[in-house]
């Protein structure tokens, strides 16, 4: 496979699916997106003008019977995840879908039983922060021992307040917000420790600014604590309300050092300085954030297809974040701690 070009679909082009596919379009190595999938006309319509994809369906079902595709990427909404993951696997085709895998643990567990079946093909899921160059080079300092043995990760992912309340209308379906936003802290958290298994988990939180979240039983800013085997643990803040921008920070706290990432929400490297004091520009949004982690994802899941390394996540990584995420929403709703 590594001497020819990786066929790739695509399903779902909303917000983060168009940004797939340009990427995949454009400045994939390796890749040709050369079919799109979309219930939404004007979707397909925009594949075809935009992007030049000529193969366009209105099914997955569709798209899969086209054996000339090798790899599907799914970015649809979180209620299809697992079947469609499944569904391309057993159609023969690799696949990348975006997290969260399941919002249930057994059905994560079922699509990693697929899987199993066919172990000549890629499945990864959609850790983007894992692609990031400065979590990269995080990752291998504490691999390199730089901080001695890490016991604790602090992490944060706190987005500009979005007055439309659209987190709000999609609150029913995406799990809520421990579930959308701090999954990704979750799998920061177990990477940046060495996969510990989780033990316990306690969460809290409050409506600050949207109570339309108490409909269906979320917040707009969460706080949940997760103790893992060996006494290692995680702190994790996400938050809907803020002010200035788009925050992602990371803290590792290890026995000889520490180490943080994304601290102050730079924009840029530029300072500036007036009446009103010294400061920076903010980052808008995870978009601006992410982008070279969203380039490099999709370029090292092309590359798993192509033979040319392994994949660096298992569906396994998104299940346990499924795990904790679930015992972590389950704490915010009943008040209490819940055991693994």
């Amino acid at each position: 496979m590594s001497t020819k070009i990786l066929n790739v679909g695509i399903a779902g082009l909303g917000r983060l699916g168009k940004r797939h596919a340009e990427q995949l379009a454009r400045h994939t190595p390796g890749a040709r997106l050369v079919a799109a999938c979309s219930p939404v006309a004007a979707e397909l319509d925009w594949a075809r003008n935009e992007l030049g994809v000529t193969r366009c369906h209105d099914t997955l079902d569709a798209m899969l019977a086209d054996a000339d595709l090798h790899a599907i990427v799914l970015v649809t909404p979180t209620t299809l995840h697992a079947d469609q993951t499944s569904a391309c696997l057993r159609a023969g085709k690799h696949v990348f879908v975006e997290k969260p895998l399941s919002l249930d643990v057994a059905t994560c567990e079922a699509v990693e039983a697929v899987a199993k079946e066919h172990p000549d093909l890629v499945a990864m899921v959609g850790f983007v922060r894992r692609f990031d160059p400065s979590y990269a080079e995080a990752k291998a300092a504490i691999d390199k021992g730089e901080l001695g043995r890490p016991f604790l990760v602090r992490s944060q992912t706190c987005d500009q307040n979005d007055d439309s309340g659209f987190f709000v209308r999609f609150a029913e379906s995406s799990g809520g917000i421990f579930m959308d936003c701090s999954v990704h802290d979750i799998d920061l958290a177990r990477w940046m420790l060495g996969n510990p298994k989780a033990t316990r988990v306690f969460a809290s939180g409050t409506i600050a600014m949207h109570p339309g979240l108490a409909d269906c039983g979320d917040v707009d800013n969460g706080l949940a604590i997760v103790e893992f085997d060996g006494g290692q643990r995680a702190v994790l803040y996400a938050s809907r309300t803020m002010p200035h921008g788009h925050e992602t920070t990371t803290e590792v706290i290890g026995t000889t050092g520490t180490l943080q990432v994304g601290v102050g929400a730079h924009l840029s490297r530029v300072q500036y300085r007036d009446a009103c004091g010294v400061g920076h520009r903010a980052l808008p949004d995870f978009f601006a954030r992410f982008g070279d982690a969203f380039r490099l994802e999709m370029e090292a899941f092309v590359a798993a297809c192509r033979g040319e390394r392994p994949s660096p996540l298992t569906l396994n990584d998104a299940t346990e974040a499924t795990r904790i995420g679930q015992a972590i929403t389950q704490s915010l709703r009943s008040g209490m701690p819940v055991t693994l």
